[in-house]
């Protein structure tokens, strides 16, 4: 049974999915909530969400036949929210304290992926656990604290500064770093090799890890 202080929510969004092992594993025992045409990847995991939310100019007419036994809250057009951040706010509602944003990045709205980035990075300053993924990539917020993500040996990441950083060390990786201060707009820390699962130490300053652990092209 999952611990209430862990409940896990999946939020299904528009953007490219691959349902890789990985990310199947990371879902298992999940409640879902589907936003407008992200619930065309329900189809696809095999799972039923329990809400569907938005204002549904994305969902197809065969989604909205073969889910219309899914409960519908549906919101106009015109809004003040994406779609993605009224799935977030209804899993908030239902108890949710770790978050995967499926279909979070990729697709044909990059201004979309970008405002989920944001988003999660607010939600972890929040106290919440957060991870974006496509399936073949995941993004992870990286706060001030020390973090260890469980990325595949051999497998790249970035790790991209929505701030300057201060402090940051980054340890069992090709390219170690240790108590460094990178500049906002650096790109010293694009591409480096996980050689395992991997620590980072912050002292202060906002990024996003984005990993692809299917990517063993550093091997």
């Amino acid at each position: 049974m999952t611990n209430a202080a862990d409940q896990l929510f999946v939020v299904l969004l528009g953007g490219t999915l691959e349902p890789t092992a990985r990310f199947r594993a990371a879902i298992a025992g999940a409640r879902f909530i589907a936003a407008d045409g992200g619930m065309r990847h329900a189809a696809t995991l095999g799972v039923t969400p329990e809400v569907w939310v938005g204002d549904f100019d994305s969902a197809s007419p065969e989604d909205l036949a073969l889910w219309a036994h899914v409960p519908q809250e549906p919101y106009p057009a015109a809004k003040n929210a994406t779609d993605g951040e009224i799935a977030v706010a209804a899993a908030l509602e239902r108890g949710a304290r770790r978050l995967i944003l499926a279909g979070a990045l990729g697709g044909d709205r990059s201004d979309h992926a970008l405002a989920h980035l944001l988003q999660a990075v607010a939600l972890q300053e929040s106290g919440l656990d957060v991870t974006l993924t496509s399936g073949l990539e995941e993004a992870s917020p990286l706060l001030a604290g020390r973090t260890t993500i469980d990325l595949p040996d051999s497998s790249l990441f970035s790790v991209l500064g929505l701030s300057a950083l201060s402090g940051l060390s980054i340890e069992n990786v090709r390219y170690p770093l240790t108590a460094f201060d990178l500049p906002f707009g650096s790109a010293r820390t694009v591409s480096n090799v996980a050689l395992g699962p991997v620590t980072f130490t912050l002292a202060a300053g906002r990024a996003v890890v984005l990993a692809r652990p299917y990517d063993l092209s550093g091997a």
